[in-house]
């Protein structure tokens, strides 16, 4: 991806973000993986709705910052989540961490090992299992680690995901571009908050339904 185009997508989608209510004060980052393996990554405790494209941190491919305003802290998850995630989904080139209401008020209690249950085909489509990696400090090298042991683990079970939940922090996806990306973060939120408005016992999808979506849209479940 271009650098400049990249930097441009980082602050529209950021702006979007915030406007839109699903990250506030100088909560979330996002990062772009350009051609050279390096990173274009928003810097830390950078206001996402007012990013400057030429503040933008820029890393190495060796994770060395070479330009720009301090990398977000979150930058060593990120690292971790490409090296995995490509494994998995060569074209994976944006990662997304927000701290999305509904997402975060479900892990304020206790919950399983999986955010959100399949209740929704696009919730099944869209994003696929999101596992709930337990709390650590904003940037633990800790967190970074069992997000990339969770990578591995759901990639060789034949289910690769794209995205995780930070327990009492927020949702964390990755996709082939900012607005791909974006999209995946959208539909997480929603379903989180359909969970929310639901007063009934939920009901899942049943086995029958999730197998028509995995041969119809090739649904990772």
């Amino acid at each position: 991806m271009n650098a400049s185009y990249a930097r441009e997508e980082i602050c529209r989608i950021g702006r979007s973000l915030f406007d839109r209510g699903y990250v506030h004060a100088t909560a979330g980052n996002i990062s772009v993986r350009l051609d050279d393996g390096g990173l274009l990554i928003t810097p830390t405790d950078a206001c996402l709705g007012f990013l400057d494209p030429g503040a933008l941190a820029h890393l190495g491919p060796d994770g060395q910052q070479l330009s720009g305003e301090q990398a977000s802290k979150t930058a060593v998850l990120h690292r971790r989540i490409y090296a995995q995630a490509l494994v998995w989904d060569p074209g994976t080139r944006c990662i997304i961490h927000t701290h999305s209401a509904h997402c975060v008020a479900i892990t304020l209690a206790p919950c399983g090992a999986e955010l959100l249950a399949p209740i929704t085909p696009y919730f099944v489509m869209k994003v696929g299992h999101v596992p709930v990696i337990p709390y650590h400090r904003p940037g633990a090298l800790e967190a970074a680690n069992a997000v990339a042991e969770q990578i591995e683990r759901y990639g060789r079970a034949g289910q690769p995901i794209r995205a995780v939940m930070l327990s009492r922090l927020g949702p964390t996806v990755w996709q082939d571009s900012p607005a791909a990306a974006m999209a995946v973060l959208e539909e997480l939120e929603e379903t989180a908050r359909l969970v929310r408005l639901a007063h009934a016992p939920l009901v899942p999808l049943d086995e029958v339904a999730i197998e028509e979506l995995r041969r119809a849209f090739g649904a990772r479940w």
